[in-house]
C-alpha cells in the first residue's frame, strides 16, 4: 500500500484497538499520536492539560501528527481533537486515507468508563452532556476530514477491521 491509514474520531470509538489490529493484519507500523505526545512531554495527557493547558497539548499534537504523516506504511491512530487543527488534517490528508470511526454517545461513555483512562475533557459532573456537546461541535470537522465513515457502535473489532480493509481495496 502506498498510503498510510489514519483513524480519526471521538474518544472511545475504537481508534487504538482498531489501529493495532489493522496494523498487524496489514503488516504496517502502528503509531498512536497520543502516546507520542506523552513521550515527548514526559508526562500523561491529563498532566499536560492540567499544567500546560489544552493549547499546549494541541501544539504538541500538531508536531507529532506532522512527523507521523511523514512515516510510510503506517496506521496512525489520532487523538479525538486532531480535526480541530487544519494543518494537522492537511498533513494527514497528504499521506493517508482517513477513516472516521463513530459510535453512539451511550457506547462511548460505556467504553471510556470501562477503560478507566483519564479523559481531561470529561472531568465534569455530567459526562454524557459533555460528550454530546463535544461530538456536536466536532461533527462537521470530522465529516469534512474523512474519506470513509464507519459506525463502530454495534460492530466487533474484526468487523471494523474487515470493513476498512474492504474499503481500502478501492484505493490500491
Amino acid at each position: 500500500m502506498n498510503k498510510n491509514i489514519a483513524l480519526i474520531g471521538f474518544m472511545g470509538t475504537g481508534k487504538s484497538r482498531v489501529g493495532r489490529e489493522l496494523s498487524k493484519r496489514l503488516g504496517m507500523a502502528f503509531i498512536e499520536t497520543d502516546s507520542l505526545i506523552v513521550e515527548r512531554a514526559g508526562k500523561p495527557i491529563a498532566e499536560i492539560f492540567k499544567q500546560d493547558g489544552e493549547k499546549e497539548f494541541r501544539r504538541l499534537e500538531s508536531e507529532v501528527v506532522k512527523e507521523a504523516s511523514n512515516i510510510k506504511d503506517a496506521v496512525i491512530s489520532c487523538g479525538g481533537g486532531v480535526v480541530l487543527n487544519a494543518s494537522s488534517v492537511e498533513s494527514l490528508r497528504r499521506s493517508s486515507v482517513l477513516f472516521l470511526l463513530t459510535a453512539s454517545s451511550e457506547v462511548i461513555l460505556e467504553r471510556i468508563t470501562r477503560d478507566g483512562e483519564s479523559r481531561p475533557l470529561l472531568n465534569v459532573q455530567d459526562r454524557m452532556k459533555k460528550i454530546n456537546s463535544l461530538m456536536e461541535f466536532r461533527k462537521t470537522f470530522y465529516l469534512k476530514a474523512a474519506d470513509h465513515v464507519i459506525n463502530t457502535t454495534d460492530l466487533e473489532l474484526d468487523q471494523v477491521v474487515n470493513n476498512i480493509i474492504e474499503l481500502l481495496k478501492d484505493k490500491v
